[in-house]
């Protein structure tokens, strides 16, 4: 129990890709794909009580974490703030299941898709190995963030269009600049903008600083198309049926 609930550092630290993180990548996929082959099975009530866990779960997990973080004595404005991109998306998305906003989902979807994912695939979590508390916290974070996303694209059947990337480019950028101010009265390194994580990730690849910042960004834009083409390749099979379609012929 010392070991889940320790407020001290731990021995061991978060390897990348141990048997527990790709325990729990795998437990994300499956629960994915259950939703996907269940999505026209739920009823009414089956929807708004996934809605509502997911959401209590992110709107939860930051409340925890605040907490965690003044009962260890390690909250501080330089770190502590919500303002990651990912716990930003995670109280987007909690706001987005409530009530089922589609401008929210535009922007939540691709940031969810991306940079939760990217998270879920090179996790930041240091000396926080399984099975300390701030593991499990960070992945039931993040993959509720992804879920939420694929729940509104299955089950509730909205999907981002085109133009949804350049909202959600404009959106970025105007935050990221704000993310600049508070980093600089708080000496901060939110969105990792002034150096980068601490641990292995996409931008170990990008250069120094402040070049990784801009490849970073075509980066994201790229694995957002990427996140586009099932749509798009969903279009064209429609398209595709419509047009296999035999053409009734009018009686006159």
């Amino acid at each position: 129990m010392d070991s889940v609930l320790t407020f001290t550092t731990p021995d061991s630290p978060f390897i990348l890709f141990s048997p527990s993180h790709i325990t729990v990548l795998v437990l994300l996929f499956l629960t994915s794909l259950a939703l996907y082959i269940l999505r026209k099975d739920l009823n009414e009530k089956s929807k708004q009580t996934i809605r509502y866990t997911l959401a209590f779960i992110l709107f939860f997990q930051e409340l925890f974490i605040q907490g965690w973080n003044i009962a260890s004595g390690t909250w501080s404005a330089d770190s502590s703030l919500p303002l990651h991109l990912c716990n930003v998306t995670a109280l987007l998305c909690g706001i987005m299941l409530l009530n089922r906003s589609y401008a929210l989902y535009e922007v939540a979807f691709f940031w969810g898709m991306v940079a939760a994912v990217q998270a879920l695939l090179t996790p930041d979590l240091g000396m926080f190995a399984f099975p300390h508390v701030i593991f499990y916290r960070f992945f039931i974070t993040h993959g509720a963030i992804v879920l939420a996303c694929l729940y509104m694209t299955f089950v509730e059947g909205y999907r981002p269009q085109l133009v949804s990337i350049g909202k959600t480019v404009l959106f970025s950028n105007v935050y990221m600049v704000a993310i600049a101010v508070v980093n600089h009265f708080t000496g901060g390194n939110y969105m990792y903008i002034c150096a980068k994580p601490s641990g292995a990730s996409l931008m170990d690849y990008m250069g120094p600083w402040p070049w990784y910042i801009l490849f970073l960004e075509a980066v994201g834009i790229l694995l957002m198309l990427l996140c586009y083409v099932p749509f798009v390749i969903a279009d064209l099979v429609d398209r595709r049926k419509k047009w296999s379609q035999p053409i009734r012929s009018i009686k006159l």
